[in-house]
């Protein structure tokens, strides 16, 4: 052997450790939410007022799901269902908690960071929290290594006064760039810090919750928007959409784009209760609202991409819940569910890739207080308000228009018995609908 082939096969050699581990690293996992969307504020809903490109060719890039579900009308119940994998009535998370020493996500519910984090993740919150106050419901007590946010409801987007509630884990962050801004900029850095080993990223908005605060960075874009709230609202989503960009940006620069898992959603739909958008939200073509089991409070955007392993561009028309996304998020992560732990989510991953052609539910289940909803194919039957149960065929009426609960008393009848055996598995709410313990 000559001396040149000698070095080529001793180089060749030396990467044979460095290919081996690129071929088994694990995907990374990032989870973005937003919080009180519109179900039709994004441009793949077809928005013509509020452009969203970053987040339309992330729904080019994977697959949208039409009918994506969250299991509670608004923010902390559907959180607690994201992070467990299992419905939150489960275990008593049925209404947002307050701010007491006990009120929070029950310690004895393992998240998808804590099992993420057993294997090997490193594990990241950057944005809201909202699953309890207390010292031992914090991020860091709940599987994430690194927390940069804020652990209640609501917060404000402007520069706040020193330690006024923005935290880098348990210290005042004293942050004075506008909100939105800085989480995607810690996002960035969390990626950039973690690139060279497998990562969980749980990037949890708060736009476009209220209150209504926008810079005049993202106002100026939507001068041609009349009515204030809207433009506001609209200001509030581009600077969202902005920072998933440069999200999605660093993670291509990176060479990890193709090498992650990503996900998309808002917690609920937007509060337009009463006719009246609290926010600037429009939720249509659904009817109803955030804190209703109508689709307004319960169908989100729901996007989920994984380059070159997921298609491009596909529609995905089943019902799927978030709760779905832990369970994907481990099986793409190569760790095995077990029976125990009792996920009521499923993996989406070989229904969205075509592998497996059968819905993934035979139904989907709400209960928020003395509201109800199961969906079940294309019959919804659903109690929002007090004036009973109304039963709905989305496929023909997706606005929930024409009650066919007269004419059809042998499908309410079914639907009844299946939501009734859901709900008596279930345990009674841990604190009120006020925040308070029961």
């Amino acid at each position: 052997m000559n001396r040149s082939l000698w070095l080529l096969t001793l180089g060749l050699l030396a990467l044979v450790p460095e290919l081996a581990a690129a071929q088994e690293r694990k995907p990374n996992i990032v989870l973005i939410v937003g919080d009180d969307m519109g179900y039709a504020d994004v441009g793949f809903h077809g928005c013509q007022d509020i452009p969203t490109p970053h987040l339309d060719a992330l729904a080019r890039s994977g697959v949208r799901c039409t009918s994506g579900y969250v299991s509670g009308p608004y923010c902390s119940p559907t959180r607690a269902g994201l992070l467990t994998g299992r419905y939150q009535q489960r275990f008593g998370h049925e209404f947002n908690p307050g701010a007491g020493a006990e009120i929070g996500m029950p310690v004895k519910e393992t998240t998808l960071a804590d099992r993420l984090k057993a294997a090997g993740y490193a594990t990241g919150l950057v944005g809201k929290w909202h699953l309890g106050n207390a010292a031992k419901f914090q991020p860091q007590q709940r599987g994430f290594q690194e927390f940069f946010g804020f652990l209640g409801g609501s917060h404000s987007y402007l520069p706040e006064v020193k330690g006024a509630g923005i935290l880098r884990g348990t210290e005042p962050a004293n942050e004075k760039e506008y909100l939105t801004d800085a989480l995607g900029r810690e996002a960035v850095a969390f990626i950039d810090k973690h690139q060279k080993e497998p990562f969980f990223l749980y990037l949890a908005f708060n736009a476009v919750h209220t209150p209504m605060h926008a810079t005049d960075k993202y106002l100026q874009r939507f001068g041609k928007i009349e009515d204030k709230n809207r433009r506001t609202y609209a200001a509030m989503m581009s600077a969202m959409d902005d920072a998933i960009g440069t999200v999605i940006a660093k993670l291509r620069a990176a060479g990890l784009e193709d090498n992650t898992l990503i996900c998309f959603i808002s917690d609920n739909g937007g509060p337009t209760m009463m006719g009246t958008t609290i926010n600037g939200s429009s939720n249509a073509p659904l009817r109803g609202s955030k804190r209703q089991t109508l689709e307004g409070g319960i169908r989100v955007p729901f996007v989920v991409s994984w380059k070159g392993k997921l298609p491009a561009g596909k529609v995905y028309e089943q019902p799927v819940i978030q709760l779905d996304l832990h369970a994907s998020a481990l099986a793409a992560a190569g760790i095995a569910v077990s029976p125990e732990w009792k996920l009521d989510g499923v993996n989406l991953l070989p229904h969205l890739d075509g592998k497996n052609v059968q819905p993934p539910h035979a139904a989907l289940y709400w209960r928020f207080g003395n509201m109800m909803a199961i969906r079940q194919g294309d019959w919804k039957l659903a109690q929002y308000d007090n004036t009973g149960r109304h039963l709905y065929q989305l496929a023909k009426d997706i606005g929930e228009k024409d009650d066919l609960l007269a004419q059809e008393p042998e499908k309410v009848k079914d639907l009844e018995a299946a939501w009734k055996k859901w709900d008596a598995e279930l345990v009674k709410p841990l604190w009120g609908a006020g925040g308070k313990a029961e």
